[in-house]
């Protein structure tokens, strides 16, 4: 990958705004769905189950989302393909069989209750939830072949449509599920299947020509060993972040009145985590315009811009009147928990400009070769969040402050460790390595 010369700040602009919108797009499926969830017998106590379930879900997940990287290495011949293709399928089928004991009652309590510690109003509709997602599971896997075609056949335009229609349907479906009754944690995974189903066909459809002009190679295949072992390696950065976001979980739901606070934080964060999730496409301009060794601070105040936009934007739902309609009127947030969802709002401004600041770092750490760095920054990510949320635990501290203090130190911290190693190493640019965002990567 060889440097460009210095982007302006407009040409920087033009190219993330459409892979921001893309990633807060898959984001924003989960927020729709919550008003399907929170509409059931347990009220806001769903959304929080169901949030813990997806936590678990991803982290299960997480060989999915590395396979994109992986396939790109490997899938860009019709035997490279087929056996990656191969691979992907035996990994997800093992993955949603894993899932599927999870969700018989002793290891469903022993997640669910005894390490994250949750209420047995919470507990329940987790169970459930995640019973009711194993489908949901497979789909992902399912769709990261024809994801792989289009990106090495560089159409990713392409492949945005899929996950677009999925968003688009998902909106149509939320509000009809509302209003014929079919309300509940069952209910609100059904909403969001039926259209990652839908994404999967048109990936399958939108992949077809870039399927049929893969050539035959007459040089060595890869094993499915090999491919393997290949993205063991760039899941265990990401398996870090997963679990820092079932402790933060584990942390709030032993701070004081969990079944109050739960809610009230999982619904701020279901507005910051797409715009946090946008913010991780930093690392996609470091690469797609290296930053000349004495440009990099350049690259620097654009994510710091970026972070401090997009931490702002969440906050248009805590105005009065819009406050009213989003958490109220949409989510069935109780009125009296109105101040508690401000205030957390509020706190998480800064999620977004950490991961802003953190995906920069790892692109510069891609660039220059450098993914033990990018490692490093998970780990101490997860030390972060551990020091973090237990020190506020004892302190006292309020669990929707909590959360919202974990991510940005968690996300700050990591983007230190990940700049003193680039600092200490300077090597050749590689392939990209995919970036998650600090709950886990939004699928």
């Amino acid at each position: 990958m060889n440097p460009k010369p210095t982007p302006s700040s407009w040409e920087l602009a033009r190219f993330f705004v459409p892979v921001a919108v893309q990633a807060a797009s898959q984001a924003l499926c989960y927020p729709l769905v919550a008003m399907v969830a929170s509409r059931g017998d347990g009220g806001p106590l769903n959304l929080a189950g169901m949030a813990q379930s997806y936590t678990v879900m991803f982290f299960l997940g997480m060989f999915a989302i590395y396979f994109i990287t992986t396939g790109m290495v490997f899938a860009d011949s019709l035997q490279g393909f087929a056996k990656f293709r191969r691979v992907v399928l035996g990994t997800g089928l093992a993955v949603t069989i894993v899932q599927a004991g999870l969700c018989l009652p002793w290891f469903s309590n022993l997640v669910f209750c005894n390490l994250i510690g949750l209420p047995p109003t919470i507990a329940a509709p987790a169970r459930v939830t995640l019973m009711a997602s194993i489908p949901l599971q497979l789909l992902f896997f399912l769709r990261v072949p024809y994801f792989v075609a289009m990106y090495v056949g560089h159409a990713s335009g392409r492949a945005s449509v899929a996950t677009i229609g999925r968003v688009i349907v998902t909106a149509l479906l939320a509000p009809v599920f509302c209003l014929v009754g079919w309300v509940g944690p069952v209910w609100a995974v059904a909403c969001l299947s039926a259209p990652v189903a839908l994404e999967v066909m048109i990936a399958r459809i939108c992949a077809g020509p870039f399927l049929k002009a893969l050539k035959a190679t007459t040089a060595a295949v890869p094993t499915a060993r090999e491919i393997f072992w290949f993205n063991l390696p760039l899941a265990a950065g990401g398996y870090l972040l997963a679990i820092s976001g079932i402790v933060l979980g584990a942390f709030i739901a032993r701070a004081p009145a969990p079944e109050r606070i739960l809610p009230v934080y999982y619904l701020a964060l279901g507005l910051a985590n797409p715009v946090a999730f946008a913010a991780t496409r930093i690392q996609t301009v470091v690469l797609a315009f290296p930053p000349p060794a004495n440009d990099i601070k350049s690259m620097g105040r654009f994510a710091v811009t970026v972070g401090l936009v997009l931490g702002v934007l969440p906050l248009i739902c805590v105005l009065p009147g819009a406050a009213q309609l989003y958490y109220v009127k949409i989510q069935n947030l109780p009125r009296v928990d109105l101040s508690l969802v401000r205030i957390t709002a509020l706190s998480l401004a800064l999620f977004p400009l950490g991961v802003a600041i953190r995906a920069r770092n790892e692109g510069v750490a891609a660039w220059l070769k450098k993914p033990s760095a990018v490692l490093a920054g998970h780990s101490m990510f997860t030390v972060t969040i551990l020091i973090a949320g237990g020190s506020a635990l004892l302190l006292g501290i309020p669990g929707y402050l909590i959360g919202a203090l974990g991510l940005s130190l968690g996300n700050l911290t990591s983007a230190v460790i990940i700049w003193i190693g680039l600092n200490r190493f300077r090597e050749k640019p590689i392939r990209p390595v995919p970036t998650t965002t600090s709950m886990g990567q939004i699928r």
